[in-house]
């Protein structure tokens, strides 16, 4: 499914400290003639409307949008751990977190990846999401991303997909969700560090940048599965 722009983009939500100065640290390196930043504005700019389920109000992601507002877009052609084609499809009815790593990288993504399973640790199994990971690495292997998987904590006790392919399928997801990838530097791949909540029907809902509070999307995640066991 393609994202729908909302009409009118209502002023940015105020950003916590933290992610004042990344989003500045970011805005500089698009100045020095880099993309990543430009994600900030992206995810911050599209606010919500009113929310026929949950209300956005009760998430607390740098962007958050109200129900049937924004679905998440289609992922196609890409093969997860298992060699399996992936579709989007096959999560309906689940809650998914969506993120962008490398299985290789030594900086950045292993902060994120276990930050995100600090959030997910502090949820009971039934209410966990299921782990969609894109790669920003056509290097990723089977074997690195389980490694990876392994190392930083992540999905635990659910289930998830790190979903490989050539560059070229790889770059269209990652021009859909608005991630800018970078060709390599001291070894690691510079990326816009983004993570995207997706509810049972499919709409993103939350968003962040890392760092972000593990305990904030923990919460988003909480609202979110609550909110698909009243609606069955």
């Amino acid at each position: 499914m393609d994202a729908r722009p909302t009409d009118a983009a209502p002023a940015p939500r105020r950003l916590r400290p933290g992610h004042v100065q990344l989003a500045l640290a970011l805005c500089a390196a698009v100045l020095a003639g880099t993309a990543i930043g430009a994600a900030v504005h992206l995810l911050v700019r599209s606010q919500p409307r009113a929310a026929t389920a949950v209300a956005p109000g009760a998430l607390r992601g740098e962007a958050q949008w109200a129900p049937g507002v924004r679905p998440a877009p289609a992922i196609r052609g890409l093969r997860d751990q298992s060699g399996r084609v992936f579709a989007m499809s096959a999560l309906h009815g689940r809650t998914v977190a969506i993120a962008f790593f490398d299985s290789h990288c030594t900086q950045a993504c292993p902060l994120e990846g276990r930050a995100f399973a600090t959030a997910e640790r502090a949820l009971p199994a039934a209410q966990r999401p299921v782990l969609l990971v894109v790669s920003v690495n056509p290097q990723d292997t089977a074997a690195s991303s389980r490694a990876a998987v392994r190392k930083w904590g992540l999905a635990q006790a659910g289930a998830w997909h790190w979903l490989r392919g050539t560059h070229a399928q790889l770059a269209a997801v990652w021009r859909a969700y608005h991630i800018a990838v970078l060709p390599p530097a001291n070894g690691d791949i510079a990326h816009t560090e983004a993570l995207y909540l997706v509810d049972r029907r499919g709409d993103e809902r939350s968003a962040y940048m890392y760092p972000f509070a593990s305990r904030f999307v923990a919460g988003d995640l909480r609202t979110l599965a609550s909110a698909r066991e009243r609606q069955g």
